[in-house]
């Protein structure tokens, strides 16, 4: 996807109810939005391990703020990150 993410569906990341819908369809709603795929992997079954990194192009970066503003997401599942906009995951499912 060459288009940089809409606020709404920044917004839609960042509110994501996680009572009404699990959290793999967040990182499905999030696969969809980030640019370059090989910087989307996502491993495992009953635990999920997620790895972003973001190009540095400015759409990730900001789906990055977007999942930081969702605190359920990102307290429950954020495990490190470092200079360069890598990020890692671990979700269990």
């Amino acid at each position: 996807m060459d288009l940089y993410p809409r606020e709404e569906e920044l917004k839609t990341i960042a509110e994501w109810d996680f009572g009404k819908k699990p959290v793999t369809d967040l990182l499905d709603y999030v696969r969809r939005l980030w640019k370059y795929d090989d910087r989307f992997v996502l491993t495992g079954k009953k635990v999920l391990r997620l790895y972003l990194s973001t190009g540095g192009w400015s759409g990730n970066e900001s789906i990055i703020r977007a999942l930081q503003q969702n605190s359920i997401f990102w307290y429950m599942y954020w495990r490190k990150h470092t200079v360069g906009g890598h990020y890692w995951f671990r979700i269990l499912s």
